[in-house]
This record gives C-alpha cells, structure tokens and sequence, in this order.
C-alpha cells in the first residue's frame, strides 16, 4: 500500500459543502439516492426500542427512522459512522484511505488554518424554543441501552472556551438528561474540556458550553481530532474547514458566549455548574460494558434553538462509536509513528479492541527489529491502548482472521511479547485500576530476510467481469 501518494491523491477531494454534504439534511438525500440508506417508516418508541431496531442494522447503512413516538415529531438518524464503506462514499474517497484522508486533512489545516466565521442567524436558530418549557419534550432524545439510567445525548458537539485564552475547543461527550433542563456529564482525565473545567472551577465561575446535535461529519471528525494532534492553543473546528472546502460557519449564541454549529439540528446552551456533582450513569460506553453511576459534572440548560425541521441524531454503541473515534485516532497514530519508523504502511483500532484498546499495526520490514519499534511507538502515540500487535505487508489488518493467521504462524510467545507494566490507559476500561494497568505488544512478523518457509500461498490475480458466470 503506498500510503504517501495516497495521502496525495485524495487531497482537497471532500469538498463536502460544495457538494451538499455539510449537514444532515444534505447526507439523508445523499444516502438516500446512493441506496446507502434504510427507512424505518412504523412507529417507534424511543425509549429502547428504536435502538433495539437500529441494532439489527448495525454494521450495513445507515438508518432513518421517519416516525417516532415523541411529542416532538422530529425523526431520528443513526448509523452514520458504523461502515467505513458509507463514509468512504460521503468523502469521496476509498474505504481503506480513509484514515489516510483524514491525516492529510490535519496536516493541511496545520499548515494553512481556515478559522470559521461567526454569523448571527443560521438554520440552527430557525426556531428559539421556551427555556422555561421541558427540554426532554423539545427533543427525541433516546434512552438506548436497557439499564442506561435514562435518556442520553451521545452525538452531540460540545463547544467551550478556554476560561484565560478564549480559544475554542470541541468534543464528543456522554450526557444524560438528569431534569428539565439539566444535564449530568462525564468529563474524561487529560482531556482539554476537563482542563478548561477545572480552571473555571477554581476562579469559582461555571463554564460555558453549546451542545450541537445532528453536525456533519466534517465538524464530528474535527470534534475528534486527537489531543496530541491538535495542542491547548489550536482551535481543531478549523479541520471542519478543510473537509468542507469553506469555513465552518459558527452560530452567535442566545444566552452564553460560546458559539454553535449554524448547520446544526439543535443547539443547547448552558454552562457545567463550579462544585457542583449529581448521579449520572449507568450508559453503555465504549467498552461494550456500562459505566457505573457515580457523582459527576452538571450542566444547566439556558437556552435551545433549533431548525425549523430538524433531525435528532444518535449514535449508536458499537462498531458505530469505534468508527466515529477509531478513524481520527488511526490518522494521528500513523502520522506519528511513520515519521519514527518509517517501515510501517498502515494502522487499525480493531472493532474487537473497541476501536481504542487494540491497534494493528502493518510494516514493510527493512531490518530486524524495526518492528518492535514499531510497537513501542504507537503505545507512545495513543495512551488509551492496551494491546498493539504488528504484522507484515502481507497481511490484510482489516480482515480478524488474516490478523490472526499471523498470529498463530509468524508470532514466538517466548520472544515475541513486549510487558509495559504500569503504563497509563484509559479510566473506561475495567482493567485500569487507578488510571494504570499492564499493556502487551505482539510481534507477529516473519524473521528478516523472509525465508522460503514464511513465504505466503499466492494465486493469479483475475477480473471476474471479465468472465461469463451464471449465479
């Protein structure tokens, strides 16, 4: 795979606003026309239902379920993120390339920034509902899981500012509908919001935050730009920029000072309350399991604004959430460790490894030991990491079970395991205790020269419409 001139090729191919894909409304039509998308035109109930139905779908296109029973009688969107193939389509590239896409996205924001213009009206505020009014009767927001302690915000866009710089900063958290118009939250160690935060908590003000449900996937991908990709001082919504072709167009807001998405569905506004801990919890996370519940961060709703027909937008638990984290986090992953070892062709957060946990690694081997270098470095490049297995070129790190072929032929348990005792993970695992536990890396190459013996079963390589075949 030559990943550079990949990179390469597919530059500047998104274009999404120019090609009406810079909202929602713009991705259904585009999905669709494509037949990349199932209708579920009967009557749902949000509440565990319409995530029940949305499972058997899990992994195929995306779903758009037309009529939910909700006194808001907005529909609901899901889907989007669980095949690459149906993101491959929307950024005008090919599935295997996405990563690569999206590493070549942040770098040409680095090297030229686009920063988004503020403007006072925009779809989003189309409506101003009654702050006073039952932000659960405003919204279809689902309940997913079926222990999950209530209904749940998974999606949204949460936009604050740095409380001394005024720089913006934008992420993806779990919020559960706690009142009214309140909101329980996690907030994840060593993540920028927290820091921002705890900042604000000890100048004794609350922070200030917009909640954006139903963004493009140009802003969710920005959202998700890993940490070390994008420093304290770097405003990552500009990535939004670069996949769209324009600048992202932010929204003035009604009663708090951080902007929203104006091609949003919904805007909330409101601010995380200084020492302040109510009960959130359980959610199903990302590890398949449910995060318990616990005193955490409360958000008091201000104000919501909306289109004038907008679409509630869900994600589900899954291969949904590995795709929507794992594809930014495998573009940071790869510009990092090719640049240390420059061996390495591609990198996977397995769906298995819950698309943080686990990261395939494939090298074009040069010498020996360079993949052991390998190893070491993507551990360095993304901490939530419990297990990095690397392979040969030869070897599809998509596929689980070519993965595992090289497992079982080309590893030595004896020589091939490297322990990191001790190393930081991530607090969702339950094999982290205290923010720490043991990571493994596993060489499964073949030695370097490649003997005969090591040398992969070929056959010729066909067209088959190149052959009359009756099925």
């Amino acid at each position: 795979m030559e990943t550079k001139e990949v990179v390469n090729k597919t530059k500047n191919s998104a274009n999404l606003a120019a090609r009406n894909l810079a909202d929602l409304q713009g991705i259904v039509k585009f999905l669709r026309e494509e037949h990349l998308l199932t209708a579920v035109k009967s009557r749902v109930n949000v509440k565990h239902e319409m995530a029940g139905v949305a499972s058997r779908f899990d992994g195929g296109k995306a779903v758009l379920f037309e009529s939910l029973s909700h006194e808001a009688n907005a529909p609901l969107f899901t889907g989007l993120y669980w095949n690459r193939a149906v993101l491959a389509a929307i950024f005008n590239t090919e599935e295997k390339n996405l990563p690569f896409f999206m590493a070549d996205a942040v770098a040409n924001w680095k090297k030229e920034p686009v920063n988004p213009i503020v403007v006072e009206s925009g779809p989003a505020n189309e409506v101003i509902l009654d702050k006073n009014e039952d932000m659960l009767k405003q919204i279809p927001i689902p309940t997913l899981a079926l222990k999950d302690g209530g209904p749940y915000l998974d999606s949204c866009i949460l936009i604050a500012k740095d409380p001394e710089t005024g720089v913006r900063n934008a992420s993806i958290q779990r919020l559960m509908v706690a009142g009214p118009n309140r909101l329980t939250m996690q907030l994840d160690m060593g993540r920028h919001l927290r820091d921002y935060y705890e900042r604000a908590e000890k100048m004794g003000v609350p922070l200030e935050v917009t909640i954006n449900n139903g963004v493009g996937p140009a802003v969710h991908f920005a959202a998700v730009t890993p940490s070390n990709a994008a420093s304290l001082d770097e405003d990552e919504l500009g990535v939004a920029s670069e996949l769209l072709g324009e600048p992202l167009r932010l929204l003035r807001s009604q009663e708090v000072d951080v902007e929203g998405i104006a091609d949003a569905q919904y805007i909330i506004e409101g601010e995380i309350l200084p020492y302040t801990r109510e009960l959130e919890g359980p959610f199903g996370e990302v590890t398949g399991y449910y995060a318990e519940q616990d005193n955490r961060w409360v958000i008091h709703v201000k104000a919501v604004t909306r289109r004038e027909k907008p679409i509630f937008h869900a994600i589900m638990p899954g291969r949904e959430v590995y795709n929507a984290v794992g594809l930014m986090a495998e573009a940071s992953i790869f510009n990092q460790v090719s640049n240390q070892v420059p061996d390495v062709k591609g990198v996977f957060l397995t769906y298995g490894g819950c698309g943080f946990y686990h990261a395939v690694v494939q090298i074009e081997k040069s010498r020996e030991g360079v993949q052991i270098e390998a190893i070491n470095a993507t551990f360095s490049a993304f901490p939530p990491l419990r297990r990095v297995t690397v392979v040969d070129e030869d070897v599809n790190i998509y596929d689980p079970l070519d993965v595992e072929w090289a497992i079982a032929t080309r590893h030595d348990p004896e020589k091939g395991v490297i322990l990191l005792p001790n190393a930081r993970g991530h607090e969702l695992n339950p094999m982290i205790i205290n923010g720490m536990g043991t990571k493994a890396g596993i060489d499964a190459t073949a030695p370097f020269p490649r003997p005969r013996k090591f040398q992969r079963v070929t056959l010729q390589d066909v067209n088959l419409q190149e052959y009359e075949i009756e099925s």
